[in-house]
């Protein structure tokens, strides 16, 4: 890409920007592959951060943005909300632990193996609930 002018550069690094957060988020919540590991994990943290910093984004952006970037980073921040409730969601009906890309990939036995089971961990406590409004 070889942008004309500064605004055209400002407005492609925006959406680059927009993207690599969408795109942390999304591999935090196990639903795209890590790059690195080659497998989707579930890290809430790691996705609870990056939506934080597209909210925080938003919020220092604001009255700055042209109306196709203000909806870019709208329906983004929307999307992965939607997303990580989802996964919250997952994750209480299936005892508290997040949803696993595959049980090969996990390391954890599945329902077929001999291998001797563990007992289910304690329920852990949750440390903080963010709620999106």
């Amino acid at each position: 890409m070889n942008p004309t002018n500064l605004d055209e550069l400002h407005r492609a690094l925006f959406e680059q920007l927009v993207d690599s957060f969408a795109h942390a988020a999304l591999v935090g919540m196990g639903k795209l592959i890590h790059p690195a590991r080659q497998k989707a994990e579930v890290d809430l943290e790691a996705a609870q951060h990056a939506i934080d910093m597209l909210d925080m984004l938003e919020a220092k952006t604001k009255g700055n943005l042209t109306a196709d970037e203000e909806r870019l980073i709208k329906q983004t921040a929307a999307m992965l909300k939607l997303n990580y409730v989802e996964v919250i969601g997952a994750a209480s009906a299936s005892g508290g632990q997040p949803p696993q890309a595959d049980a090969a990939s996990t390391g954890t036995p599945s329902p077929g193996d001999s291998a001797p089971t563990e007992p289910p961990p304690a329920e852990e406590k949750v440390r903080f609930r963010k709620k999106y409004d």
